[in-house]
């Protein structure tokens, strides 16, 4: 039995979930509304406050879908009740950020700034000028977003200058021994 699939998702009193007969599920909490298709094989049934996922028997594709559509459905309850949040940190002299309205401007050592524009369902902040926090109701979306601001400048292995998240820890090499 996948030991995450048979948790059943608590639901607080201020979430509404529907799940239709082809499990398309359709999420509204305080911070928003979230849709998804889940797996249409999988069966979601919604208890009293609860919802449990089972599986129709022991395929192998069924067993990796079990756990995979619980904890979707438990990250859409989540996102639209708590929401979801990356923080980012910028490593390096010169390099800084910057809220411009609804675009994140960032200074990272090239000729020009970067701006990028936050995308629909998600917002950016900045703390200070070296720390970006995305925030969203949408896991995948917040991870991607992040990936995407990371990218611009990821950590190097020398001097560790760079946009790395928060908790995570860069690998540093030796320079050069001169003789």
């Amino acid at each position: 039995m996948s030991r995450i699939g048979i948790k059943p998702v608590n639901i607080p009193a201020n979430v509404e979930v529907k799940i239709d007969a082809h499990n398309y599920a359709v999420v509204k909490g305080p911070k928003g509304q979230l849709e998804q298709q889940l797996p249409k094989s999988m069966k979601i049934e919604i208890e009293g406050t609860e919802i449990n996922v089972s599986r129709p028997d022991d395929q192998k594709e069924h067993r990796s879908l079990h756990g995979l559509t619980r904890t979707l459905v438990n990250n859409m309850v989540v996102g639209v009740s708590e929401g979801f949040s990356k923080t980012l940190e910028i490593v390096g002299v010169g390099y800084r950020a910057q809220k411009q309205g609804n675009k994140l401007v960032l200074n990272l050592g090239f000729s020009h700034p970067v701006e990028m524009e936050d995308p629909k369902g998600i917002e950016t902040a900045v703390e200070g000028t070296n720390k970006i926090i995305v925030k969203g109701t949408d896991k995948q979306q917040v991870g991607n977003y992040a990936a995407v601001i990371r990218d611009w400048r990821r950590p190097e292995p020398y001097k560790g200058k760079g946009i790395k998240y928060s908790n995570e820890v860069v690998r540093r090499k030796a320079g050069k021994t001169g003789k």
